[in-house]
């Protein structure tokens, strides 16, 4: 096990054998006490927090031992909180954080809150202020009735992410090692997620009456909105600029169509991320594609050829 990993899954301090619950909640508090400060107060705020992956009773079975050894060297636990309240993706791990109290900072650690995220105490918001709704309401997207050529075109658009899906999820353990030499290693399970939502979205857009530039519209909204990371904003607003090129009433898709929604696609990356040729990102592949698809679609080739 990875001790003292980074929460995108930097390396730690160390590696040691997998231990039992006891121990490693043992390592976890002489590792934080080892940080108290000259005019420790014995009260602290402590949080052990699951990373996405790691199952509540696990949580609570090492939360057992953290409490006892706390309270065995004298400190008094304020409030302390048990959960997933940081996590990265879907990592397995736990995390222990202390807080060491003053007069000042408990009493803004037992404030309570009430945020979209995280609630705590009662709650500070008059009850006029918040509709409470016993079920939830699921919104079903309509979407105007695009042209033949383009219900067409998006048929072979969401089967075209499914196959980028399942050709991602076959590749995550290798892009999580390639990312891993110079990034934090959680590259794959960010393009897995993201291509996953993607098709999702895609497919029940498409179940719904969507045309070509709607569904690629609506994968993107997922991707960004479900992926995480830099990557996730990028190709989530790449697909969305296609889609607005693609559009929804096109009355036949070729390769020019297509060669200008890479490249508003290429434009809109380039316009968030500020990279540019030879940066070494996903630019680099995309430009040359891009400038190919524009030569063939200017020879008057099919898409299929370009």
């Amino acid at each position: 096990m990875e001790v003292g990993q980074g929460i995108h899954g930097e390396p730690g301090v160390g590696e040691d054998d997998l231990r039992p619950a006891a121990e490693v909640a043992r390592i976890l508090v002489d590792r934080v006490l080892a940080e108290a400060p000259s005019d420790d107060s014995k009260r602290v705020a402590v949080i052990l927090d699951g990373l996405g992956s790691t199952k509540y009773e696990e949580l609570f079975v090492v939360w057992g031992t953290v409490r006892e050894l706390l309270e065995d060297r004298g400190y008094t636990l304020v409030e302390p909180l048990v959960g997933e309240y940081v996590t990265s993706l879907d990592m397995e791990g736990i995390a222990l954080a202390v807080e060491y109290l003053d007069e000042e900072l408990e009493t803004y650690w037992s404030a309570p809150c009430d945020t979209a995220s995280f609630r705590k105490g009662a709650s500070s918001m008059a009850s006029g202020e918040r509709k409470v709704y016993a079920e939830a309401i699921e919104e079903i997207d309509s979407f105007e009735q695009g042209s033949v050529a383009s219900v067409a075109a998006a048929d072979y658009i969401v089967r075209a992410f499914g196959r980028m899906s399942q050709a991602i999820a076959d590749a995550e353990p290798e892009l999580a090692r390639i990312d891993g030499v110079a990034g934090d290693g959680d590259h794959g399970r960010g393009m897995v997620k993201g291509s996953a939502f993607a098709y999702e979205a895609a497919r029940t857009a498409f179940d719904n009456g969507a045309a070509a530039g709607s569904v690629l519209k609506e994968a993107g909204k997922a991707w960004a909105a479900k992926a995480g990371g830099t990557s996730g904003v990028l190709w989530g607003s790449a697909l969305e600029a296609a889609g607005d090129v693609v559009g929804d009433q096109a009355m036949g898709y070729d390769a020019r169509i297509a060669a200008k929604a890479v490249k508003a696609a290429r434009e809109k990356m380039l316009s968030l991320g500020g990279a540019h040729r030879g940066d070494k990102t996903m630019l680099d592949c995309l430009i040359p594609f891009e400038e190919a698809l524009e030569v063939s679609a200017a020879k008057g080739e099919t898409l299929l050829d370009a």
